[in-house]
């Protein structure tokens, strides 16, 4: 039953306010005594001329009894809404049951296509702990995005083409070890690309040597485009290690090479538009009537930039996807190069330029840490991940040392802890690391929220799968009710985070129902249930709740783990 929709529709009968307007105020009361939903009347008092809270009992009055609901009252400036609570967990749990995996899906996308640009890794250096942010907030989007009938396209603009490369062409001739380059390709690559900077600092002339290198690289010069070719294919080999470990899977490699010859058409369209200006020796478009600096298209001795290879992507991916939306999950820090962009598209004259989206987030900090590539100071990806298994396996070595399976629980849980840590605020706040925090198992954690999923597991394999008869009545705690109800918010969590494009909203909303479960859990001894219909209906709810921890973990990227 679609209850924000019943209150919605009956409301309109009586106020001057769309429907759709009514739903979207439809809030849940912070306390289960002000009832399970409220409508707030403070916009309507300008329009009926009233306070609002003698609004709430007019309408209160004229609304009378709704289907679904047991009693409305008005409280203050609000209209609360009580449902009726053996039919309201009867729909829930069992739409759960029935639904499985599919509960919290829609169709609403079907038939548009959304891209998703995340990771963008750079080859030939290491994948380290901030590239984690964005692989993970756009892996949970790609996921969220499917779930709702999208067709979600991932793709990692790799970074692969630049002035760098002629750097690291020049630094591994000179000191390169082909042997360890075999070996541990990244560390090598950035062993010879930190040494070039070093030695630039004392003789600069070694920067000039690495933009002739990229000359050549560009001019498609043989031993240039071996070697370069040479660090691609095994920088890729080293990032699928790391993406199986994540369980995170592109659809395109597309980076920025990939563009090379589709950028001159977008130049000479934007030349043929008048929009091209010459500023300094380099060619730009001006663009301050929105106060903002101009997007560089060629620098003064006739490269290209990434700005460039970014607008002929775009061209491409309409072309290719005629995306709905066509989102790019890229740090905060380039904020003013996605205005620059998206900005030019839109002075060439194509409004789909406003259904490019950048979604920025924030820094990965360690409290006695300072990153920087060029001066080797990297925390890798692979480590810090390792790390986190080790650790975890430690801890279930304490609590359950006779498990059977240690190894691969404590990789679900020790990477899901990590992947949780990044995705359970807002994705622009910076992130402390702090591994005690982060993996442990109270608190709002992934394994506070995993070893739930495992204390359900557990019920269920001591008392049976409860298939047997059935009765919603029997369910009469508050904590039964509360966890139903926030089961039911499963859909409402999906729909915001979609919205707002924050995955950290799913990521509550777990811990959420893990809280309401471990409440429930601890307030009522099922084994004791005072008849077996009690016994099955409230293995039912432990059955679904499991589930919905399923489906929720599963679009941030965690797996489950039966045992802990």
């Amino acid at each position: 039953m679609e209850y924000k929709n019943i209150i919605a529709e009956n409301l309109c009968k009586h106020i001057d306010m769309e429907k759709e307007t009514i739903e979207r105020l439809v809030e849940n009361p912070p306390k289960p005594e002000m009832g399970d939903f409220a409508f707030p009347c403070f916009q309507l008092a300008k329009s009926m001329k009233k306070a609002p809270n003698m609004i709430a009992q007019d309408l209160k009055g004229l609304l009378g009894n709704l289907d679904g609901f047991e009693k409305i009252e008005a409280f203050g400036p609000y209209i609360n809404f009580f449902v009726a609570k053996n039919d309201f967990m009867k729909e829930i749990i069992e739409k759960v049951l029935n639904e499985k995996e599919n509960y919290g899906s829609t169709k609403e996308g079907v038939g548009k296509n959304v891209i998703v640009e995340y990771c963008s890794a750079n080859i030939a250096k290491p994948f380290h702990v901030g590239h984690l942010y964005t692989t993970m907030i756009g892996n949970s989007l790609y996921k969220i995005f499917n779930s709702q009938g999208y067709n979600a396209i991932g793709i990692n603009h790799l970074g692969d083409w630049g002035t760098q490369f002629g750097k690291l062409i020049y630094a591994y001739n000179h000191w390169g070890d082909e042997k360890a380059l075999e070996e541990e390709p990244i560390k090598e690559m950035l062993r010879v690309y930190v040494k070039f900077h070093d030695e630039a600092e004392k003789n600069p002339v070694l920067d000039d040597e690495g933009r002739k290198h990229f000359k050549l690289l560009e001019d498609g010069n043989e031993e240039e485009v071996k070697l370069w070719t040479k660090f691609k294919d095994l920088s890729l080999k080293e990032f699928d290690k790391l993406f199986n470990m994540l369980n995170v899977k592109f659809d395109s490699f597309a980076g920025e090479s990939f563009y090379q010859d589709k950028m001159d058409a977008v130049i000479d369209e934007i030349e043929s538009k008048g929009l091209l200006t010459e500023s300094n020796g380099a060619k730009v478009v001006m663009l301050e009537e929105l106060n903002i600096p101009p997007c560089i298209i060629k620098k003064a001795d006739g490269a290209t930039i990434y700005a460039t290879r970014d607008l002929a992507a775009m061209f491409y991916r309409k072309k290719t996807y005629d995306f709905y939306k066509n989102i790019y999950v890229v740090a905060k820090d380039q904020s003013l190069h996605f205005k620059q962009v998206f900005s030019t598209v839109k002075k060439m004259g194509y409004d789909w330029a406003d259904d490019c989206i950048h979604v920025p987030f924030g820094l990965v900090r360690f409290p006695d840490k300072k990153l920087s590539t060029r001066k080797g100071d990297v925390v890798f990806l692979e480590d810090l991940l390792n790390e986190a298994v080790v650790k975890t396996e430690e801890i279930i070595n304490e609590k359950n040392p006779t498990l059977e399976n240690k190894k691969e629980v404590a990789k679900k849980v020790g990477i899901g802890a990590v992947v949780f840590a990044y995705l359970k605020n807002s994705r622009e706040r910076d992130i402390i690391f702090d591994w005690d925090e982060m993996l442990s198992f109270e608190g709002e954690t992934g394994p506070y929220v995993q070893y739930t999923y495992a204390r359900g597991k557990s019920i269920l394999r001591k008392l049976g799968e409860g298939t047997g008869e059935v009765d919603y009545s029997k369910l009469v705690s508050e904590e039964e009710f509360e966890l139903v109800k926030t089961l039911s918010g499963f859909n409402n969590s999906i729909k915001q985070a979609l919205d707002k494009l924050q995955p950290s909203i799913v990521t509550r909303f777990t811990i959420d129902v893990a809280k309401a479960f471990n409440k429930f859990y601890n307030s009522i001894n099922i084994s004791n249930s005072e008849d077996e219909v009690t016994k099955n209906t409230r293995l039912a709810l432990v059955k679904a709740t499991l589930q919905v921890i399923e489906n929720g973990l599963h679009l941030i990227g965690l797996e489950t783990v039966d045992e802990m």
